[in-house]
């Protein structure tokens, strides 16, 4: 309270001599000793009663976890916007950036969870990989993906298909073999990590990928310098018809690959 950091509903510093009131909202946010800043900010691009959707940075993670709290989109987000009900409907790696749906009112956040569930979402994402001619595009690559060793890092095994992902050449696909080339990627399914893994078995893996095909030094994607080296991945669009309102949603990132930016 002395520094300022309690606030009501309202967004009003609270102190030991402000007033009690039934049902107020305090909202408060735990400190960690060091958390580290993540230099880029994110883009709302819609919001209304029920949905947000926001366009994320590089290296944001979406919600708290281990070391980030207040450097996460979701604790940004209900600072600035005061929606303590605020829920992710999806998620993406703290290392992908693009877009991410968030429900704002529990009464219909069921209903944007089912879209994803039932696929019933058109997800386009864009990658940088290695150009490969000897690769036929497009192509479809259809795996079972489980944990691996460490338990964070994802790996293909024999079985039924627990994972889908169609690829298709976002440039021209006559590239000059090792340099890196745009690729379309739309994932059927949602596993952890499911476009890397694919990428990569398929030996394009993506540029900057810090864990696929082989991981890289330790505390190599916790360093500041890694900013440098945003991983080459981003959820470039999205389409869906809306649950509850029945519009037609289509939202594209207005971030890109080819320049050499963090953010």
């Amino acid at each position: 309270m002395a520094k300022g950091e309690v606030v009501d509903e309202n967004g009003l510093r609270l102190n030991p001599a402000s007033a009690y009131r039934v049902g107020a909202r305090i909202f408060y946010y735990r400190e960690l000793e060091s958390e580290q800043a993540i230099p880029f900010e994110e883009e709302i691009l819609y919001q209304d009663g029920h949905l947000l959707v926001l366009d994320k940075p590089h290296f944001l993670p979406v919600i708290p976890a281990g070391r980030f709290l207040h450097e996460t989109l979701l604790v940004r987000l209900k600072k600035k916007l005061l929606l303590e009900d605020l829920v992710p409907v999806h998620r993406l790696d703290r290392e992908t950036a693009g877009l991410v749906l968030f429900s704002v009112n529990p009464a219909t956040r069921g209903e944007y969870g089912s879209l994803f569930r039932n696929r019933k979402v058109d997800k386009v994402y864009e990658a940088l990989a290695p150009a490969r001619p000897d690769i036929k595009l497009p192509v479809t690559r259809r795996s079972r993906i489980v944990p691996g060793d460490p338990f964070f890092r994802m790996k293909e095994v024999q079985g039924e298909p627990n994972s889908e992902t169609h690829i298709e050449a976002g440039s021209p696909a006559e590239g000059v073999i090792g340099e890196p080339m745009l690729y379309r990627l739309r994932p059927a399914t949602g596993r952890k990590h499911q476009l890397r893994v694919h990428m990569s078995a398929l030996g394009i893996p993506i540029v900057n990928d810090s864990l696929y095909p082989e991981m890289g030094p330790p505390g190599w994607t916790e360093s500041e310098e890694s900013f440098s080296f945003p991983l080459k991945l981003l959820a470039k669009s999205i389409a869906f018809a809306d649950p509850v309102t029945r519009r037609e949603h289509y939202f594209q990132s207005s971030r890109t690959l080819w320049v050499n930016q963090s953010g």
